[in-house]
């Protein structure tokens, strides 16, 4: 980095970040020509944003550039940076790619030369650079990003005036879930770009049934500029916004671009054999025939019940069984069963779901309660015998499928604990003649046990996040197999025709999904071949058959330049690849060996960063001395669960409050002695600091001077010091004020204070009331809490903690948060307001802290490397005595380096004042 240190430029254009540390503490921070730039610290108190300097660096091009053909995605991701300053800058690259894609290609051109990546084994690849590593010279390009993401990232070192072009390209086959192909862009760019374009162009020979094409982000103003042409074998969407139409307001440095871009699509399914394309001697097989009956399904549900669940996680499993009970047809077959060390069940037999049936059910689900260990071996085997049992007494539909779904969110410790006896157990007791589902709740689950006993049994395994939509994740989940269409599904290809097939059994095909075979033709020349389909349906069994022949892409395709043209043979090679990573996991020891060896080699072959090849960067030269290297791995969901753990999941002890569940927007809060926090919930995290000063200071939190709104707050000290010494501080009064409204508010731990319009309102926390005017409701619940709705904007609540009268040194005390904060304008500032329109930071160095409970890492934000300690803080909306843990990153020292400025610049001289 040439030495420099301190203030950065983070700079996120579409789905590409761009990172440029700029000069030493103290200058002046550069933004690209529009964002606030703060001078020395502590030279100027006033929150207002800074004047700006010229931009240094300017990002003038950002490309996404999609290509599906046959469900099959090549996505190339450009950006083009140059450095206009007369110093060399060091700017970060940064990427979302979906975590089912296999990295193929990443280079940077600097001035005309290009660095190439290039895919090794990864066991030699880390052996090669083994003393780069070991020198701190290297990092993981890769790292988990949400649920459905990856993150890849990497920096260089840019000359003056020179340029800079990443370029990054995945591959990946787009899988039908719920009737519909989905692909899934994430855009968070913090300003306007010159050039921001989004193209994907769909080509399905089989015909394009619809295309749907929006974002978490597009308004009235933005729908129009998303460009969707369909015919019949074709779609082209386009979204490419200017740098005024990407503004928030005019001259605003914000931009409206912040979320998720996603097209949804589905093609035509008239052939009951399904679409079998030919390309350049290898051939792929689409199977999802339309019109087909359900099949009945006998589903006994097992759920852990163990003091583990307790809470949140517990309350979500009923709600979500409740509407999964809903949804099962009468002629489905159902079963409860509960178990901790003990196990119970509703019935002891299978029950039929008619109306009343399932009412009965419904009310057994609500009255499941927490308690004891785990015994998933005695659990899974007493639904396996159910079945068994019931399907031998003919108590079942003979055509008629039969799965367990187990739900469980720890570690087997009663009863049979080993892990692979269980697996063993379990798949001798069922035989192949069921299927089970396994979905692991939480972080605690050993995902891989899970995973490696659903495949060994015909199912899948799932993670379920922890957090507010979990409900809506299990019923996603049931959803998908809540329809069986097919069983023992057979795809049969002659024999001295095709070799190297993918995987053509398969046990069910479930409604709204689709099965896909691949395999490379015997004779490269040969144009067609016969193909038939067996499998057991509702009433009779199902058989189909046809002639595949080669497709002529130059008549479907007339005006397409054909870029693509080994896209079958690519295709094959990836799901084949992902089979054989499944087969790696289970089986005997020479045929998980000989999995892995030759998912290797295709690996190697095909360019794929898969779990066993990593992706080697090596930078360009610098001043300093030679490029390091840098290895881009592919994550399982073993090691992207792992680093959950140690990052954004730290649990807290067992005697702390309980466990936290995210909120769905973000949420700005300061609550106990105090405890400022900012949670991020589409990072699943959160970012925690203290202010302390002495009591009376009164801090300004929010100001927003575009909409005229102000919000201070005056803490308050104990009644004496304790015998420790401490001097705890608290939030006893806040003023806000709505100037343009004409709405002033004062809120004590006594009373509320509202004036508006020269009328003055005032309210006792001993009442239960709702006061609604033209400019500002309130809803006050009894020496609880009072939320504050200002007319077209923002919502602030405060909550009030009582304490008890005579305690010889705590006060009441009141905490503050804000909802709806993307409601204000980007002029807002405060120790709170400054924070509303996101914060960039990465954390890495994750080590031993003070506390075992507490490590500590480093965190890289707004240019500075602080350190940052895992620990939680409590948000009190949902329990105001008690509140819910949450875990976060504290920044120490009042929030230095986080905050602009220092806590003391955010001193004011009134509840009411500016300064």
């Amino acid at each position: 980095m040439s030495g420099l240190q301190g203030v950065a430029l983070l700079l996120l254009w579409g789905s590409a970040c761009l990172w440029l540390p700029g000069l030493a503490r103290g200058a002046l921070v550069i933004s690209g020509g529009h964002e606030a730039l703060q001078e020395t610290r502590g030279a100027a108190k006033s929150l207002q944003k800074r004047s700006t300097a010229e931009a240094t660096v300017e990002v003038y091009s950002v490309k996404v550039d999609c290509t599906v053909m046959s469900r099959f995605a090549h996505t190339v991701m450009t950006s083009r940076a140059l450095n206009k300053a007369n110093s060399s800058q060091e700017i970060f690259f940064e990427v979302d790619l979906p975590k089912t894609a296999f990295i193929v290609n990443f280079s940077m051109e600097i001035n005309g030369e290009v660095y190439v990546g290039e895919v090794k084994e990864k066991e030699k690849a880390k052996k090669q650079y083994e003393k780069a590593v070991s020198s701190g010279q290297t990092a993981g390009l890769v790292k988990a990003s949400g649920r459905k993401m990856e993150k890849f990232s990497v920096s260089v070192n840019i000359a003056a005036e020179s340029n800079v072009t990443f370029i990054l390209t995945y591959e990946e086959l787009l899988q039908r879930k719920l009737g519909h192909y989905e692909i899934l862009t994430r855009v968070k760019p913090k300003q306007p770009v010159q050039e921001f374009q989004i193209v994907t162009n769909i080509y399905e020979p089989q015909g394009i049934s619809y295309v749907d094409a929006h974002a978490t982000f597009l308004s009235n103003e933005l729908l129009p500029l998303v460009k969707k042409t369909v015919s019949d074998n074709k779609a082209h969407i386009s979204f490419s916004p200017t740098m005024e139409e990407q503004r928030k307001c005019p001259g605003c440095d914000g931009t409206l671009i912040d979320g998720d871009f996603v097209i949804k699509y589905d093609v035509k399914r008239a052939n009951s054999l399904g679409d079998v394309q030919i390309v350049n001697g290898y051939f792929v097989h689409f199977f999802a025939p339309p019109d087909l009956p359900r099949v009945p399904k006998n589903v006994a549900f097992v759920i852990d019940r163990s003091g583990s669940m307790s809470g949140t996680k517990m309350e979500q499993t009923r709600q979500a069984l409740l509407t999964i009970l809903l949804e099962l047809h009468e002629e489905d077959h159902f079963a409860l069963i509960q178990f901790d060390h003990r196990i119970e069940y509703w019935k002891e037999s299978l029950t039929k779901a008619t109306k009343e049936m399932v009412a009965e059910g419904m009310n057994y689900v609500r009255k499941i309660v927490d308690n004891g260990v785990t015994d998933i071996n005695s659990a899974v085997l007493r639904a396996v015998d159910m079945l068994v049992k019931d399907r031998r007494e003919k108590k079942l539909p003979e055509r008629s499928v039969d799965m367990i779904i187990l739900l469980t969110d720890g570690m087997p410790n009663s009863g049979e604990s080993n892990l692979k006896t269980i697996q063993e157990n379990v798949q001798s007791a069922i035989g192949g003649n069921m299927s089970l589902f396994c979905l692991g709740f939480g972080n605690d689950v050993d995902y891989s046990f899970l995973d490696v006993m659903s495949k060994q049994n015909k199912g899948v395994a799932r993670r379920i996040f922890e957090g507010s939509d979990a409900v809506l994740q299990l019923q996603g989940f049931f959803q998908e197999v809540a329809s069986p269409l097919l069983s023992e599904v057979d795809l049969r290809y002659p024999d001295n025709a095709v070799d190297s097939l993918t995987t053509n059994h398969y046990t069910q095909l479930y409604n709204g999904s689709e099965i896909v075979v691949a395999g490379r033709l015997m004779d490269n020349d040969l144009g067609n071949f016969m193909v038939e389909v067996f499998g057991q349906g509702f009433e009779e069994d199902f058989t189909v058959q046809g002639q595949a022949s080669a497709l002529d892409w130059d008549v479907m395709y007339p005006n397409e330049e054909y870029i693509f043209g080994d896209f079958t043979e690519r295709l094959w090679a990836y799901l084949t690849i992902q089979q054989l990573l499944e087969k790696s996991k289970s089986g005997a020891p020479d045929e998980k060996a000989n999995a892995t060896a030759k998912a290797l080699d295709m690996s190697l072959y095909y360019s794929f960063v898969t779990p066993l090849t990593s992706m080697v960067v090596t930078k360009p030269d610098t001043e300093d001395g030679p490029g390091s290297p840098l290895i881009a791995d592919k994550l399982t969901e073993e090691q992207r669960q792992a680093a959950e753990r140690m990052s954004h999941r730290y649990r807290p002890p067992m005697n702390a409050p309980r466990l936290y569940y995210p909120p769905a927007t973000p949420t700005y809060l300061v609550d106990g002695d105090p405890h400022f926090m900012i949670e991020l919930p589409d990072r699943e995290d959160a970012l925690c600091f203290n202010i302390n000063d002495k009591p009376g200071t009164i801090f300004n939190l929010v100001r927003d001077p575009t909409q005229g709104i102000l919000v201070n707050g005056q803490i308050i000290g104990d009644k004496k010091i304790a015998p420790d010494g401490k001097v705890n501080t608290y939030f006893c009064r806040f003023g806000i004020v709505h100037r343009t409204l004409g709405v002033r508010l004062e809120v004590s731990t006594q009373d509320i204070s509202v004036l508006q319009d020269g009328k003055r309102v005032k309210l006792l926390w001993s009442d239960t009331a709702s006061v609604k005017g033209p400019n500002v409701d309130l809803f006050l619940t009894k020496d609880r809490s009072l939320t504050v709705t200002l007319k077209d904007s923002v919502k602030f609540v405060i909550l009030l903690h009582k304490v008890w009268a005579k305690h010889p040194y705590h006060r009441d005390y009141l905490g503050f948060y804000t909802l709806d904060s993307h409601l204000l304008s980007p002029t807002v500032h405060g120790l709170l307001g400054q924070f509303y329109h996101g914060v960039e930071y990465e954390v890495s160095d994750l080590r031993p802290g003070e506390v075992p409970e507490k490590p500590d890492a480093t965190m890289y934000v707004k240019g500075q490397e602080l350190n940052v300690t895992r620990g939680w803080q409590r948000d009190f909306r949902r329990d105001v005595k008690r509140g819910e843990n949450v875990p976060c990153w504290f920044v120490h020292s009042n929030g230095t380096g986080l905050i602009d400025g220092e806590a003391t610049d955010y001193v004011v001289s009134g509840l009411f004042k500016t300064v």
